[in-house]
């Protein structure tokens, strides 16, 4: 019988809830209150600004395509494996990064079931260039999600070395 709910679900759900909102939060007030969609580029400082850009493709731009229905979808079910995986966590860390994934995958599904694209703003650049590795405009979810990644690679490279 597969668990749907495991001791460290409680952690992951809260930390999944905490992405979410705090995205959702951040583009509320970035398209509504700010109103990005009309000033397309604030300039913050000298290597970081907000623009207005929608993302139709998987991340960070990338695999671009106008089926957002099928990305929801995607979405839905790579986070259902996901909670499963959560349901079975024996590690904080593991319940953390997932957490983390969840929310922010959620967080971007939500912006393609309502605006059909993920709603991004952040954009890092240094005196004009544009490096490829930080050519990318994204937003918290797409921050929490590769900080997950990054945390479920940092605990398979520790659990290796203590075998």
């Amino acid at each position: 019988m597969t668990r749907i709910y495991g001791p460290l679900s409680t952690l992951g759900l809260a930390l999944a809830a905490l992405c979410f909102g705090l995205d959702q939060t951040i583009k509320w007030w970035l398209l509504t209150i700010i109103n990005m969609p009309e000033r397309k580029v604030l300039t913050l400082t000298p290597f970081f600004d907000l623009v207005m850009a929608w993302n139709h493709g998987v991340s960070y731009g990338l695999l671009t395509t106008h089926a957002q229905e099928l990305l929801i979808g995607i979405s839905v079910l790579i986070t259902a494996v996901l909670w499963l995986w959560l349901a079975r966590a024996q590690r904080p860390l593991t319940a953390a990064a997932l957490g983390l994934i969840i929310g922010g995958a959620l967080s971007n599904a939500l912006d393609r079931a309502i605006h059909g694209a993920v709603a991004d703003f952040f954009y890092f650049h240094f005196e004009g260039l544009r490096f490829a590795l930080l050519n990318f405009v994204f937003n918290p979810a797409d921050i929490a999600i590769v900080a997950g990644v990054a945390l479920l690679l940092y605990e398979s490279v520790l659990e290796r070395k203590t075998d």
